[in-house]
Parts: C-alpha cells; structure tokens; sequence
C-alpha cells in the first residue's frame, strides 16, 4: 500500500433546486390560487474521520467530490427532494485547510468526528409563499442558491504519543516490533523503513500508548538528504521522544555528534520539537561490541542532563522499563493545545 500523507482536492456542494410558479385550477374550486412548491436543498459535502484508513491514498487519486443537485419544486405544493450528500472518509488525524487562504478548517482528532466541509444551496421558494391579500396571483418563484465550492488542502499527521527517532539502522524498527504487534520491515541496511509505522504499545491492564516509528533521519535531511524531513510532521503531535542510538554504528563513528546532528535536524523542522521530553535509548546492548563502547557515551549523555536507558530489543533487555518509563512520562498533563481542536469553517 502507497503511504499518502499530502493530497489537494476541490469539493462542490449542490445548488439548491428552483422554487416552482404554479396554480391551482380544478373544476368546482373557484378561488385555486397559487400553488408552486419549493426547490429542494443541493447536497453537502462530509468529512468524516475513519480510524480504519492509514493514508490519503483515495482522495489523492480522486481529485474532486461533486455532491447532488437539489430537486425543482412542483406544482400542488410538492417540493424538490434534498440533494445527495458526498461523504469523504479520510484518516483519523487529517487536517484540512483552506488552499487559498491556508486557514485551518478541521482537524480530524476521534474516529467518527465530521463536518460539513461545503454546504448545499438552499432551494428557492415556490409562488405560494408570496401570496398576500392584496395580491393573489403572485407569480414569483424563487431560483435556488448554488452550493458552496472549496479548494482543500489535506495533511495527514499520525496521531501517536511517542515518537521514535534516530538515525537509519538505529534499531527503531527492531524495538517497535518487540513492543506492539506492528510488524515494519526490519533488515541490516539503511533506509529498511520506507514511511511510517504505528504500533501500539499495551504496558499492563488499562495502559496503553501508540508508538510511530519515524523512517531515518541523517544529517542534511532538511536539505532533502537521503529521505529528507518529509515524515517528521508526523511526531509533531507526540508527547514524548525516544531517540534511539546505536553506539557502536561504523557509519557513524562519533554517537554524540550523531545525536547533536538529529537534534539540529528537528530544529531545522520545527523549532517545538526540541521542546519535547525526551528519553536517550541506547540499543542493541546484547553485542559485546556494542557494550565495550556504550559506557563512555551513557556518561557523556548523563553529565550533559540527559536521561538515557539500555535495551537490547533481540534478548527483551530493558524493554519492559523503557515502556513503564514512556508511560510514567505520559501521565504528566499538558496545556491544551489549540492547533489540535477542531475549528468550524
């Protein structure tokens, strides 16, 4: 499956349907009067939140949501029927924003969370509204109203609390399948994880938490660098960080400038990033190579005020704390946040 996490469409809501002028002329009633019935309402446009679907690959594809016209009205005060409304599925966590002005519509935060993204026209009315005393036979019909029309720009930000970070081959996919039943493509090269992968974490009764493993990040990928910054919007939601490091990587002898460059790299991205709470997870602990080497870098973390902890995701080594201690993190209540409450158009 392709991940999509950009997509830009065009939705049209339908016209109102036309007020009818008619009048009543039947045998035997000598005052029928008008009797023309209203258009009806043109149909809306939907967005609605689907935790079942993981990227914009079908509105990415589809490019435009036109929805029903309303229905004429008729004579004997019969009005038009509604037109049919669109709905637009789209994963839990899109945002959608004006194309033109850039304003925030919607962010699509709970599964089941919708919004009338373009509203119909309203229909017109028929003759018999415009009746009166002094004038009977009015034979004024109302057009109906043309629906409303939006250009979107869709965002895709994965909803995940903790986000795994660091550089290629650092472990990340390997940790993220010992602790969720995520099963990402993990192998001994670089670049094994092409796109995003969530995976959710239990940690005992009642306590869980999502996880979103980031594919990785080198030096220069704001620059467009090997896979670039272009899946990092995705940990802009998280609460906390894990970056993993590889202490003994050969392709990248110093740990502590690796780590220093991340870091760079996030604030080349948004500077909010390094705002994050965030836990060093030195892996791979089960080599005795990787052992030899990872003491000097703990205490240089540590004396630096960073909090750092050692797992090995092949033997189970510190998983279990490394997810008591994600959790325990979590629990520590933060300020709304008012770019993640959805906004009415």
């Amino acid at each position: 499956m392709h991940f999509i996490d950009e997509a830009e469409i065009e939705v049209f809501a339908g016209d109102g349907g036309n007020g009818c002028r008619s009048f009543r002329r039947e045998k035997y009633v000598p005052r029928g009067g008008p009797n023309g019935g209203d258009g009806g309402r043109g149909g809306h446009v939907i967005v609605r939140a689907d935790e079942g679907l993981q990227t914009l690959l079908d509105v990415h594809f589809r490019r435009q949501f036109r929805a029903g016209r309303g229905e004429h009205g008729r004579g004997k005060e019969q009005y038009g029927a509604a037109g049919d409304d669109v709905l637009i599925r789209l994963p839990v966590g899109t945002m959608l924003c004006d194309a033109e002005s850039g304003a925030l519509l919607v962010d699509l935060v709970a599964h089941g969370q919708e919004m009338i993204i373009a509203r119909g026209g309203k229909g017109g009315w028929g003759n018999c509204h415009f009746a009166t005393a002094t004038h009977q036979t009015p034979e004024r019909a109302d057009p109906g109203l043309p629906g409303e029309s939006r250009r979107l720009r869709l965002e895709l930000k994965l909803l995940a609390s903790v986000g795994l970070i660091g550089l290629p081959n650092a472990g990340k996919s390997t940790l993220l399948a010992a602790i969720s039943r995520a099963r990402p493509k993990i192998a001994d090269y670089p670049f094994t994880t092409l796109v995003p992968q969530l995976g959710v974490v239990y940690v005992g009764h009642d306590r869980s938490f999502t996880a979103v493993d980031i594919p990785g990040l080198i030096e220069g990928a704001h620059t467009g660098v090997g896979l670039g910054i272009q899946f990092l919007r995705h940990i802009e939601r998280t609460r906390i960080l894990l970056h993993l490091i590889d202490a003994c990587d050969p392709t990248h002898p110093d740990p502590l400038a690796s780590y220093a460059a991340i870091r760079r790299e996030l604030e080349a991205f948004s500077p909010a990033l390094l705002e994050r709470p965030e836990v060093i997870v030195l892996t791979k602990a089960d080599r005795p190579e990787v052992v030899a080497a990872m003491a000097e870098v703990q205490l240089a973390l540590i004396a630096a005020g960073h909090r750092v902890m050692v797992i090995s995701a092949a033997t189970g080594a510190g998983i279990r704390e490394l997810c008591e201690a994600a959790w325990a993190a979590l629990q520590v209540p933060l300020a709304p946040d008012p770019d993640r409450i959805a906004r009415p158009a």
